[in-house]
């Protein structure tokens, strides 16, 4: 029975980073997770030799790095969530890394940047351990409730993202933005129902997760196929750049 348990809590536990059809049922970030997946698949094979994963905690998405020859995580230890399930390689102090300059080939920084009170700090700093030409991909909120409170300090249109890479050295190679205006709106629907109304109690709240916005989820993906193509408000921005 424990055997069971577990593959099915890593079966739920994998859904939620790389999704699938069951993941219209039951992971509670579909939309929002589906996008960012969808371009990463595109842009993490681009990046080659020692990768530096900035702000990796479980470094879900290190198996799309398939042409890099190392893949080091790094993270800070007081942060909105425990790193109980973690993979972190070397923390840092928030300031500095501890790492010579030009140490990398690539640098990858997933759903973490928001999460950075001092970003020109930050940015001056992953260009100081990127090799010159080097890749820098970044994954980035534009629209999404507060989280990991109180370690949430900001939100970052295209524009405002290409100016502070501008600002501290990148090249912007292209932004891509991960959702459309309606799909934006369906995750928003399902985040407010999940964490404002169903229980609490995970079990619980997945079957009433697809029993309830199953289905609906169905309907929203058909409707998205027929309604504009607006994507002025996305979940996510995907950010391939250089130094």
């Amino acid at each position: 029975m424990k055997n069971i348990i577990k593959k099915l809590s890593d079966i739920y536990t994998k859904q939620l980073f790389f999704v699938n059809a069951l993941s219209i049922f039951i992971n509670p970030a579909y939309f929002s997770r589906k996008g960012l997946l969808r371009n990463l698949k595109k842009d993490a094979p681009l990046m080659t030799g020692k990768l530096m994963d900035f702000g990796s905690g479980r470094k879900p998405y290190q198996s799309l790095f398939t042409h890099v020859s190392e893949y080091i995580g790094v993270d800070i230890e007081t942060s909105g969530h425990n790193h109980a399930s973690s993979k972190i390689d070397v923390f840092y102090d928030g300031k500095t890394l501890p790492f010579e300059n030009e140490s990398f080939d690539s640098i990858f920084t997933s759903e973490t940047l928001e999460h950075v009170f001092n970003p020109n700090t930050i940015l001056a700093e992953l260009n100081r351990c990127l090799k010159p030409d080097g890749k820098l991909l970044i994954t980035i909120p534009f629209a999404g409730n507060e989280h990991e409170i109180p370690y949430d300090y900001g939100r970052y249109t295209s524009f405002g993202i290409a100016y502070l890479l501008k600002k501290h050295g990148f090249e912007v190679l292209h932004i891509q933005k991960t959702t459309s205006f309606f799909e934006t709106i369906c995750q928003f629907f399902n985040t407010f129902w999940i964490e404002n109304v169903f229980p609490k109690y995970r079990p619980l709240r997945i079957l009433l997760q697809a029993i309830l916005l199953g289905p609906l989820n169905i309907i929203f993906i058909l409707l998205n196929y027929i309604l504009p193509d607006n994507q002025t408000m996305p979940l996510n921005l995907v950010v391939m750049a250089k130094k």
